[in-house]
């Protein structure tokens, strides 16, 4: 598990590929302090295991459903990442819960200044944006923001300026695709209200259970 609070960027230093996965090369410094082989980095929010490491480079394998959901399969060496290690149970949380397993991707359509902020749209399909409210959480690119406002479309975020100083987000283009990790919470609660199917065992929860409960 993550929080959505970025670390450092790092560079991608090299992309080996086949035919529908990558080995990623990453050069990173704070991240590989503890590190050890097996061990979990989002690497623009995408939750990746450390297979190998040198003193300032890791690598890790990028399997094809990975590929299909992120924008991992556009990086170029040069390219810049974020990266957070996996959360410790002594930290704090910062941002929100964050999985590492990205629902789908967005592309940047907007972008305005706001004196200290910068307001970022960004345009996603219905699937995805069934579960982005007003003032919910959404990870974009592994980074935990507060979303602004939503319509049939997409969606707004405000980056203050921390945000742009120590993550990727404001130097991407308009056109740019973005790794989007919906609320988990909300995808949990819509499968518990949905009702049970005729082949799943029941379950689900009802109104019936809720006002028994004092909800």
């Amino acid at each position: 598990m993550f929080t959505g609070i970025i670390e450092e960027i790092g560079t991608v230093k090299g992309v080996k590929r086949g035919n529908r996965s990558v080995v990623l090369e990453v050069q990173a410094k704070k991240v590989l302090e503890d590190l050890k082989v097996g061990d979990s980095i989002a690497t623009n929010g995408v939750c990746l295991t450390v297979t190998s490491f040198t003193g300032s480079v890791f690598c890790a394998d990028v399997m094809p459903e990975t590929m299909q959901r992120s924008n991992l399969g556009e990086l170029r060496a040069g390219d810049r990442v974020n990266l957070e290690r996996a959360l410790t149970l002594n930290g704090r949380l910062g941002g929100h819960i964050v999985s590492g397993h990205i629902d789908g991707t967005g592309k940047i359509v907007g972008r305005e200044k706001d004196e200290n902020a910068i307001w970022i749209s960004v345009a996603t399909s219905g699937e995805l944006l069934r579960y982005i409210v007003d003032k919910g959480s959404i990870t974009i690119d592994g980074i935990s923001l507060t979303v602004v406002s939503v319509n049939d479309a997409g969606f707004t975020v405000s980056i203050i300026p921390h945000t742009q100083d120590e993550t990727t987000l404001v130097k991407k283009k308009i056109g740019d695709t973005v790794n989007l990790e919906n609320d988990v919470i909300a995808k949990y609660v819509e499968k518990l209200m949905r009702p049970a199917e005729p082949s799943e065992p029941k379950g689900g929860m009802t109104l019936d259970f809720l006002l028994a409960n004092g909800f």
